[in-house]
């Protein structure tokens, strides 16, 4: 491995449990495109969970890589990340280390636990930040050139919002906060919905409709159900990048899309992701966070173009995924009633040295843990009967659903007081991080 240089480096991060060499070989496309055109050396950060046959394939994509000057590559399988993880978590001197390394590196699927590894790996590698690409994502294309992200991310990330003012489009940001840093950079992604219902949608448009309303707050009305619907995971739609268009503001958690962004090492070393397992959508908590604070950002338009992987289409993956959809569905009983109080809460989030503080984040998690379960009976209910409707895989699906509704529900809000847990150990794990790089 070639050694670090006194430059700003950052971590260029995919994680994957897939078949993905071919986003291997795009993504060091973009790690060298950052590496010649940006001060900054990149490290590549691949952290593979894939089968033992898999690996190999993605160990051969990542030995064809191109020797680019600036670009250091680390291909971590979870043998690897379970070593730094617990030489972290050792000396953090935590007193529940098993938990937390449980958290960090659960046995059912994260993408919360996947992405804080990632976290914890760009704060021992020295990074000032962390920009986050997907297996089942590629790049546009356009003069045949690929469309590379991360020209927006290097370009304003770190800066004071008030200078990274000539480097967008447009600012629509209230120069009152025009003296805190750019913590985020995102765009979203065109082709294929994000969540993997578009089959219900092609079956009947009203249990969709019905199905995916249901992860708006219970209190909503039928209208802004309908336009939540209309929104919901279609991303930037399905037309291609045609030139950049970049915004300063406050980034709407709407508008980005996880496969597509770059925090700020202030944003990820104060605050980590939810480690729910089996839930889609849980690794989106740092969107809202610097929303809500009101931390400066730049949406721009150089969206990553999403597709579909074979394992969705199979019987197994299929019942895989519908358990993740409604889990995620289960954890906005929680999560909805903590984004309302970080929305009242605005940039009190913000400790004395404008950085998030942690400490209100993990109060309202706790709160939220004691609220009455009634909404997600009746989520449960609903996906059931829809579900139903719809008949075959579907009605498969529910039946298995209903005989694990307690276990169901018991783990949306276990899911929650986990993420309590890794708030509070997450200042010792960064500090301990930096050592336990080998």
């Amino acid at each position: 491995m070639r050694r670090g240089t006194d430059m700003d480096r950052i971590c260029l991060s995919l994680p994957t449990n897939r078949e993905c060499s071919a986003t291997i070989t795009g993504i060091g496309a973009e790690a060298a495109y950052a590496a010649r055109n940006f001060d900054v050396e990149v490290h590549l950060l691949i952290l593979d969970s894939a089968d033992g046959p898999t690996r190999a394939s993605h160990a051969r994509a990542v030995a064809a890589l191109p020797d680019v000057p600036g670009v250091v590559v680390h291909h971590l399988d979870e043998a690897a990340q379970r070593d730094f993880l617990r030489r972290a978590v050792d000396r953090a001197g935590l007193p529940e280390p098993e938990r937390v390394l449980d958290l960090m590196l659960p046995d059912a699927l994260s993408y919360g636990a996947c992405t804080n590894r990632a976290f914890l790996l760009a704060a021992a590698l020295g990074c000032r930040s962390l920009h986050r690409r997907d297996s089942d994502c590629g790049y546009q294309v356009f003069d045949g050139e690929p469309v590379h992200p991360i020209h927006h991310e290097l370009t304003s990330l770190g800066r004071p919002a008030a200078d990274a003012a000539d480097g967008v489009s447009e600012v629509t940001l209230d120069p009152a906060i025009a003296h805190r840093p750019v913590s985020m950079v995102g765009a979203s992604f065109i082709g294929e919905l994000s969540v993997d219902i578009g089959g219900i949608r092609e079956l009947d448009k009203e249990v969709y409709d019905e199905v995916v309303g249901l992860w708006a707050p219970g209190h909503w009305s039928a209208e802004q159900r309908r336009e939540l619907v209309e929104e919901s995971f279609k991303g930037a739609g399905v037309l291609p990048f045609t030139g950049d268009h970049s915004t300063l503001t406050l980034v709407d958690p709407m508008r980005v899309d996880m496969s597509n962004i770059a925090f700020d090492r202030h944003v990820y070393e104060r605050l980590p992701l939810p480690p729910a397992t089996d839930t889609i959508g849980s690794d989106y908590f740092l969107i809202h966070a610097v929303y809500d604070a009101a931390l400066p950002g730049v949406l721009h338009n150089r969206h990553i173009e999403n597709h579909y992987t074979g394992e969705r289409r199979t019987h197994a993956g299929f019942l895989a995924y519908q358990t993740r959809f409604v889990k995620f569905l289960l954890s906005m009983l929680y999560l909805h009633h903590v984004y309302e109080r970080m929305a009242d809460a605005g940039d009190t989030l913000l400790d004395g040295s404008g950085r998030l503080d942690p400490a209100p984040f993990a109060a309202f998690l706790a709160e939220s843990v004691r609220l009455d379960r009634t909404e997600n009976e009746r989520r449960l209910d609903t996906v059931a009967a829809a579900y139903g409707r719809l008949g075959g895989k579907y009605a498969e699906f529910a039946r298995g659903m209903t005989a694990d509704r307690e276990r169901l529900l018991d783990e949306a809000a276990r899911d929650t007081e986990d993420f309590v847990t890794l708030i509070g150990a997450w200042e010792a794990l960064v500090q301990a991080s930096r050592g336990a790089l080998r």
